[in-house]
């Protein structure tokens, strides 16, 4: 089987495709669902994980914005990754494609539609004027835009990012699910042993990235961190040595990790800086 990614705008048909999607293959289908799972998980309120993931950022904010913004999506990606490793799963949630990307064959789809049938979505579902779904509509896709381009630094909309672009104007929600349903049959999609212990490197690694981001005195630090079949590797500048040694310590009761190579201390010698 396969594991599919849904891009789309607001009120675009993703939700409805993701929806057929699951029923047709028997899948689990994932979005909200993953942001409330990495909230209670890691102890922070849902409506701040949401707000960080759609935030426009100021000019003044932008590092100390951005630093949630990296620990909040560690925190998303700890949790789709655990969700998708056994694959047979439809993700329509934020940035999927990018969360996953290399590490394994994703199927990876853009939804699109014209704008006068996203209005009516719009005004049908949250009960807005015309003029109130197109500032909507409009100020999210935005959104999406800026902070895809702002955290890793692509357009959102670039076609080379996407397998498949479904253009929902002269296609129906069945004909695009009937499309992409075959295109999980095809060996190119199938995940491999390698991508499957890439992808459980890939959870490992979230994992550890997610519980340092939890932790508030490691929380702010922007460690580097790899994982090889239980094998975690950290580095990067902390303050003391006592931070260093509380790094090492979270992870090592880490489920699944084996051994933890830490380098953070290495700038440290009594507190003092060794540049």
């Amino acid at each position: 089987m396969a594991i599919i990614t849904i891009s789309r705008g607001t009120f675009s048909g993703g939700q409805k495709l993701a929806e057929c999607l699951a029923m047709k293959l028997g899948y689990q289908s994932l979005s909200r669902e993953i942001l409330v799972e990495a909230a209670e998980k890691y102890g922070i309120s849902e409506n701040e994980l949401a707000h960080a993931m759609k935030a426009k950022p100021a000019i003044m904010e932008r590092l100390s914005l951005n630093i949630d913004r990296i620990r909040y999506l560690s925190f998303i990606q700890a949790t789709l990754s655990e969700h998708v490793k056994d694959d047979n799963v439809v993700y329509y949630g934020h940035s999927g494609h990018l969360l996953l990307k290399d590490v394994c064959k994703v199927i990876k789809v853009k939804v699109i539609a014209p704008m006068e049938q996203r209005v009516e979505f719009a005004m049908q579902r949250n009960r807005m004027s015309r003029d109130e779904a197109i500032v909507y509509i409009k100020k999210m896709d935005e959104y999406r835009k800026k902070w895809t381009k702002f955290l890793y630094g692509i357009d959102w909309n670039d076609p080379s990012l996407y397998d498949v672009i479904i253009n929902l104007r002269d296609t129906t929600i069945q004909t695009a699910c009937a499309v992409i349903s075959e295109m999980t049959n095809a060996p190119e999609f199938q995940l491999t042993e390698k991508s499957k212990v890439a992808l459980a490197n890939l959870t490992l690694e979230s994992q550890v990235k997610a519980r340092l981001a939890s932790d508030k005195a490691t929380k702010d630090y922007m460690l580097k961190v790899t994982a090889e079949n239980g094998n975690v590797r950290i580095s990067g500048r902390v303050n003391n040595l006592e931070d260093a040694n509380r790094i090492k310590s979270i992870v090592s009761k880490i489920p699944g990790v084996k051994n933890v190579d830490c380098n953070c201390a290495e700038y440290y010698i009594n507190d003092d800086v060794i540049l």
